[in-house]
C-alpha cells in the first residue's frame, strides 16, 4: 500500500475521532478500511480526507458512514427477547434480596451495563444495586464511560427508555448521567485477572467464542468463582457451555445457567 494512501486513511481516522468520537482503530483495519473505500469511491471521493471533508458538510453522508460502519457493533438490549427472560429473573430477585450486584464481563463500548441499570432501576431503588463493567481494552472502557453513541445501538430502545434515558445532540445520543451512578468501569482480563467481586448475576455474551476451548474452561472456573449461591450467569446466543457440572452451575434455560443450589 502507498505511503501516501496509508497517511490519507490515518488522518480520515483521526478526523472521525474528534468529529464523532468514534474510534476506527478498535475495529480491524483490513476488513474496516475495505469497507469504507468502496463507499468511498461508490461517492467518488479522490481520497478519504477528500471524503471526510465532504461529510462535514453533509448530514446525509456522515449518517451514511456511520450505518456502514457500524455494522455487527453491539447495541442496547441486544437480542432483545433474551434480556425478557433476564427482567423476570431480576424480579424474582428483587423479591428476595433488598440489593443486588451483577458484573457486566467484556462491557465493550457500554452498551450492555447501561441496559442493565434501565432494567434494575425497574425493580430496585437508586443505591441498592451495583454493576461492575469490565473489559481489557482501557480505550474501550473510556468511550464506555463517555455514554455517547450513535443512533444504531438505540435500535433495541422503546420509545418509553428512549424519553427517560437517552438526549440527542446532533447525530449522537447520550445516555442519562443518573445510568452511571452505579456502574464501576474497571480493566480486566477474563484470562489473568481474579474475578472483581461477588456477584448475583454475570452477564457475559459473546466474547467467549473467541476463545479457544482451555480459554473457555478457565473463564467459565472464575465466573463460577464469582458467583453467589443460586448465583446467575446469562452467556451469548451461541455460547453453549457442555458440561456445565465442570463448573458448579446447572442448566437453568437456553442461555441461563445457575450456581447449584449446594454450594456454599
Amino acid at each position: 500500500m502507498a505511503q501516501g494512501e496509508d497517511r490519507d486513511y490515518q488522518q480520515f481516522k483521526e478526523s472521525i475521532f474528534h468529529l464523532t468520537n468514534i474510534n476506527l482503530s478498535y475495529y480491524k483495519e483490513d476488513q474496516m478500511r475495505r469497507r469504507l473505500n468502496t463507499l468511498r469511491l461508490k461517492k467518488e471521493m479522490p481520497s478519504f480526507v477528500a471524503y471526510f471533508q465532504a461529510m462535514q458538510q453533509s448530514d446525509a453522508l456522515l449518517k451514511e458512514f456511520l450505518s456502514r460502519m457500524t455494522i455487527n457493533v453491539t447495541e442496547f438490549f441486544r437480542n432483545r427477547s433474551r434480556w425478557t427472560v433476564l427482567e423476570e429473573k431480576i424480579k424474582k430477585l428483587s423479591l428476595e434480596k433488598r440489593r443486588i450486584s451483577i458484573w457486566s464481563a467484556a462491557c465493550s463500548t457500554g452498551e450492555e451495563p447501561y441496559s442493565l441499570s434501565m432494567l434494575l432501576r425497574r425493580y430496585f431503588p437508586a443505591g441498592h444495586f451495583s454493576i461492575t463493567a469490565t473489559d481489557i481494552d482501557r480505550e474501550v472502557l473510556a468511550k464506555a464511560e463517555t455514554g455517547t453513541y450513535i443512533e444504531q445501538a438505540l435500535v433495541s430502545l422503546t420509545a418509553e427508555e428512549r424519553q427517560l434515558y437517552i438526549s440527542q445532540t446532533g447525530l449522537l445520543f447520550q445516555v442519562n448521567p443518573a445510568l452511571k451512578a452505579e456502574i464501576q468501569f474497571i480493566q480486566h482480563d477474563l484470562l489473568n485477572d481474579d474475578p472483581p467481586g461477588r456477584f448475583d448475576i454475570v452477564v457475559c455474551r459473546n466474547v467467549l467464542i473467541y476463545f479457544t476451548e482451555e480459554g473457555k474452561q478457565v473463564i467459565y472456573h472464575k465466573i463460577s468463582q464469582s458467583l453467589e449461591p443460586k448465583g446467575i450467569l446469562f452467556v451469548g446466543s451461541t455460547e453453549q457451555i457442555f458440561h456445565p457440572e465442570n463448573y458448579q452451575l446447572v442448566s437453568a434455560e437456553p442461555f441461563f445457567y445457575q450456581k447449584g443450589f449446594d454450594i456454599v
